[in-house]
């Protein structure tokens, strides 16, 4: 069965001085894969501005782009319209949903959530106590239930997660222990686990390692640029025999 080209990359962090940055370094991208994630903090600010320039970087690149946005696209308070700017050039962002494409015969599912943090098990927040956790907490296990349903509705023969936000500590290994909390959140990895998927990929956490795994045995991909140090990470996904 056909293989799917992934390619992968998060934190960009495009900002009013990238115009003719980032579209070089995808020149070759239509040869390589089929299509390119992007794991979110594609803005420095989150300045719809900002995301104009990236539109200008993205627009007709030759591959369809699926995108979720980071904590750097929300800091200017309007991440609806960084992501309409974005969208205006035929980038699909997710948020609790899910797209499907098909290549030669074999379906692609992308379900997207940005996340958000908490820890992982055994080191991590509840819904207990002062109303600033019980709002946090809520926050990403909100997140991750609505990543769990896109998922669990897409039937295509692959699937795969998209976050901005880690669901495995595994991904986090040379960042500061202390950290780990805001990084990412074990809810994420439930979700992923529970509704079925073959792939993850994140970004968010600039100092970690590239690859980790869920407790359920999906693999997880940490794409984050300044951990893989090249323009995006290229993975070739086959479906599984009983698919």
């Amino acid at each position: 069965m056909r293989t799917v080209r992934v390619a992968a990359v998060g934190d960009i962090h495009i900002g009013l001085d990238g115009a003719g940055t980032l579209r070089p370094l995808l020149a070759g991208l239509p040869e390589e894969a089929d299509v390119l994630l992007l794991a979110g903090d594609l803005t420095r600010h989150g300045d719809p501005a900002e995301a104009k320039v990236l539109a200008g970087e993205l627009d007709g690149i030759g591959v369809p782009v699926i995108s979720v946005l980071g904590n750097h696209d929300h800091h200017s308070g309007c991440p609806e319209k960084v992501a309409a700017v974005i969208e205006d050039v035929g980038v699909r962002i997710l948020e609790g949903d899910a797209v499907a494409l098909r290549f030669d015969g074999v379906t692609l599912g992308v379900a997207g959530t940005k996340g958000f943090g908490g820890g992982f098990t055994g080191a991590c927040g509840s819904e207990f106590g002062e109303e600033e956790m019980k709002a946090f907490m809520r926050h990403s296990r909100h997140l991750a239930e609505s990543l769990e349903a896109a998922l669990a509705a897409l039937d295509t023969d692959l699937r795969v997660a998209l976050l901005h936000y880690s669901p495995v500590d595994g991904t986090l290994e040379g960042e500061p222990l202390e950290i780990y909390p805001f990084l990412g959140s074990s809810l994420l990895a439930e979700a992923v686990d529970a509704a079925g998927a073959d792939f993850a990929f994140h970004g968010h956490a600039h100092a970690g390692a590239e690859s980790g795994t869920t407790p359920g045995g999906v693999p997880v991909d940490n794409v984050a640029y300044p951990v893989i140090r090249r323009p995006y990470r290229l993975r070739h996904l086959t479906p599984r025999a009983d698919s």
